[in-house]
């Protein structure tokens, strides 16, 4: 008897040990979910993180103390947060599509698998890797641009600004879903613009020019354009419009990219490249639209931390689907919100730490529903004191608006549609559609079976996802099959 307790005693404390202590943390079962799912995705050849791969255990280990580093929250950097995975904005301000960011829990695990001499476990069970594109960061594109030559860049330690022109031949207007930056050379490309122009309007200033392109600091140098139809800056992915959206190029028109190549200091030579995702034009339901909060007016005293505030009235009902703060080196932080007739704030992005080296196209997670008489608000603060790092005066001088890496900038392109009743359940990221689901409320319901009904009489018109899923099952047509289908699923939810 005495030796069962002894043995039960010993089973439960066995029991009770701390799972590392029984099974070592290793590198295939641990670790690996955490790399493939949060860091390949751009350490990997071809992307932005190419000089530091981080594609299987060996990369992974040699660089472990790094890694560790750069995801652990630092109180010197940002505010606390890591360095690792680069997600500016405050997460706890607004929901945002493609935030990237670690765990506490995940951050903890890979110090404790580095502390436990970071063992490699059983390949077989390592975490597949993920079925990664190449020579794009999210698909196959219907449009490759590719730059006619490469472009020569001067290591003279200044910015360099040139456009150039790509004859798209289309006698209809071509609508797409994401518009991709692929730049040839992520050290010296720091951002890019691109707008559509009437065919041939910019063909002098390109035959002026000896060389391929034309300089175009400040501009374009032309008098119509388009709004920005796409764009790139440092860690940008752009999102792909579902939801029957799409932005257009006109038909006939150009493109012109405008390069800012930043100052570098030794000859570097790029040819870039822009990938289009077309859109069938009758699956367009609703064209995407923008406007542009900008203030060339400021003046940003040295020594002083300075702050711009501006606003942007609502006349109609919109939905906002995209927004893309813009500052130079002495960007400090930025807020957008929306206030309503009623009062209600709608938080649109709040960046506590501005990184210049990081920056974005941002998506709410759902459309932005802004009634008719909101007012929108952009506030910028600027850090012109010695104390900011990334000062590019020494002492601190007087800064103005302007196209140079050292001026300054306040500007926040916006995109928009008119608004639809229901656009505030629409997700702009990436979700799989629940089938029956066609007011986009999470749920099924008989709200769902009435619309359902409303669209076989006539009576309701449904944009493309909301057809896909009043499909229930998947015939290609919607009768009164999908009615009784849904009304079963339904149902049975409720028993």
């Amino acid at each position: 008897m005495k030796n069962s307790v002894i043995k039960l005693a010993i089973i439960i404390s066995v029991i009770s040990l701390p799972l590392s202590l029984n099974a070592n943390i290793n590198f295939s079962e641990d670790i690996s979910p955490i790399i493939y799912k949060n860091c390949t995705e751009c350490h990997r050849d071809g992307e932005i993180g190419a000089f530091l791969p981080l594609t299987n255990y060996s990369e992974v280990f040699n660089n472990r103390a790094y890694i560790e580093y750069a995801i652990t929250p630092n109180e010197d950097y940002r505010h606390g947060n890591p360095i690792m995975p680069p997600w500016p904005p405050n997460l706890e301000y607004s929901t945002l599509v493609g935030e990237k960011t670690l765990t506490s829990e995940e951050i903890q695990l890979f110090s404790d698998w580095i502390s436990e001499g970071a063992e490699q476990g059983d390949p077989e069970l390592e975490y597949p890797m993920p079925d990664f594109p190449e020579g794009s960061a999210i698909g196959t594109p219907d449009i490759i641009l590719t730059m006619e030559e490469s472009i020569q860049i001067q290591g003279n330690n200044e910015d360099y600004y040139r456009c150039f022109i790509f004859d798209l031949d289309s006698d209809e207007d071509i609508y797409y879903s994401a518009m991709e930056v692929r730049p040839g050379n992520n050290e010296a490309v720091h951002h890019t613009v691109i707008v559509a122009v009437p065919e041939g309007s910019a063909d002098a200033l390109d035959a002026e020019d000896d060389q391929y392109g034309y300089e175009c600091f400040g501009g374009f140098g032309v008098i119509e354009m388009t709004d920005l139809l796409g764009g790139y800056a440092p860690g940008t992915k752009p999102n792909q419009w579902s939801n029957g959206l799409a932005q257009k190029i006109p038909a006939g028109w150009d493109l012109i990219v405008q390069m800012h190549y930043a100052p570098v200091t030794q000859d570097m030579e790029d040819l870039s490249e822009i990938n289009i995702f077309t859109i069938d034009a009758n699956l367009v339901d609703r064209e995407i639209q923008s406007l542009t909060m900008i203030d060339p007016t400021f003046a940003l005293p040295p020594n002083q931390i300075s702050e711009i505030h501006n606003t942007q009235y609502v006349p109609f009902d919109v939905s906002i689907v995209s927004f893309f703060p813009h500052s130079h080196l002495l960007g400090k932080s930025w807020e957008v919100y929306a206030e309503t007739p009623n009062n209600d704030i709608i938080p649109f992005i709040k960046i506590d730490e501005w990184d210049f080296d990081w920056q974005n196209y941002y998506y709410p997670e759902y459309m932005l529903y802004l009634p008719a008489g909101s007012v929108i608000h952009a506030i910028a603060q600027y850090d012109n004191t010695s104390s900011n790092p990334d000062n590019p005066n020494n002492p601190p001088q007087w800064t103005f608006w302007g196209d140079l890496t050292t001026d300054e900038m306040f500007f926040l392109p916006i995109l928009y549609v008119p608004y639809q009743e229901g656009d505030e359940y629409i997700a702009l990221g990436e979700q799989e559609i629940l089938l029956g689901d066609v007011n986009f409320d999470g749920e099924l319901n008989v709200i769902d079976v009435v619309f359902i009904i409303n669209f076989i009489l006539d009576v309701e018109e449904f944009t493309v996802n909301q057809i896909e899923s009043s499909d229930m099952n998947n015939d290609g047509s919607i009768d009164i099959l999908d009615v009784v289908e849904i009304i079963q699923q339904i149902l049975s939810l409720q028993q």
